[in-house]
């Protein structure tokens, strides 16, 4: 759209198209949110997230267009992860750009920060929407200079920026470079456990263990059952059944049995005999 069928310019890039439609703008592809992500990101979008303070920014290029919150922010370089995009504002601010947008470059983008960090100029990385591309540069960022491993890094970046959204190939990328910095990816090489004998525990206790075989925990023998009333003469209550007690009236599981068929008052003996019989009527 010409600048003679427009009078007023988009507020954010400052180009002539119908960002109210959501038209794409010619010049540097920007386009407004449509109502649904109105009300759930561009409050939070308005600005960038920082990610570590007063140094390094994380956003999209709606935060990258608006060069009046940059300034008031303290932001004066831009690292900018997406080749399509224009660099708008050359004049007031350092511009970094990658040129492969399939492959992150992620050494250039490393030493490019580094040297932000050494000047102590605040830096924004930015991508279109900052969830993808230019979040996978600062987890990369994280990794190589905070010594952090991935999943570490991904959780400081995605709590500071929740809309982070990591694709699968991106994803792949910083396993990839993770691999490269520390020698393996995170979890793929646990830490073995130690080999337990027979699932009892090994104690050496200081000496010395032949063939690196586990040395074996003694078992202590059970304690004897203790025996009751045996310091006044009274048979113990652990002694075994009197030899004259019919078996069959021992009979268990057998279904109900009429007890008047055994008679065990007059052959069951009274062990102490001061104990006064019961009638069994």
């Amino acid at each position: 759209m010409r600048k003679r069928e427009r009078e007023n310019p988009c507020s954010v890039c400052g180009h002539y198209h119908k960002y109210e439609e959501g038209e794409v703008c010619g010049i540097c592809g920007h386009r407004s949110a449509s109502s649904a992500e109105k009300t759930t990101t561009l409050q939070v979008s308005a600005f960038p997230s920082e990610i570590l303070p007063d140094f390094l920014y994380l956003g999209s290029y709606d935060n990258a267009s608006r060069s009046g919150l940059l300034k008031t922010q303290g932001i004066s370089r831009v690292l900018n992860t997406v080749p399509s995009c224009q660099n708008l504002y050359k004049n007031s601010f350092t511009y970094h750009c990658l040129e492969d947008d399939k492959i992150l470059q992620f050494d250039d983008a490393i030493q490019f920060l580094e040297q932000c960090e050494r000047d102590k100029a605040r830096v924004l990385v930015h991508c279109m929407f900052g969830k993808n591309r230019s979040a996978a540069i600062v987890i990369a960022y994280l990794m190589k200079c905070k010594g952090w491993r991935l999943a570490q890094s991904h959780q400081w970046v995605k709590e500071r920026r929740p809309s982070v959204n990591l694709t699968e190939d991106v994803h792949q990328q910083l396993q990839e470079y993770e691999q490269k910095i520390f020698g393996s990816v995170d979890g793929s090489n646990p830490t073995p456990l130690p080999a337990l004998s027979a699932g009892m525990p090994s104690f050496s206790f200081g000496f010395p263990k032949g063939n690196n075989d586990p040395v074996p925990v003694p078992v202590p023998a059970p304690a004897p059952a203790p025996a009751f009333n045996t310091n006044f003469g009274a048979t113990s209550i652990f002694a075994g059944r009197p030899s004259n007690v019919p078996t069959q009236g021992f009979t268990f599981g057998a279904g109900q049995t009429d007890i008047s068929q055994t008679s065990l008052s007059g052959n069951i003996p009274n062990p102490n005999g001061s104990d006064i019989p019961m009638d069994s009527s």
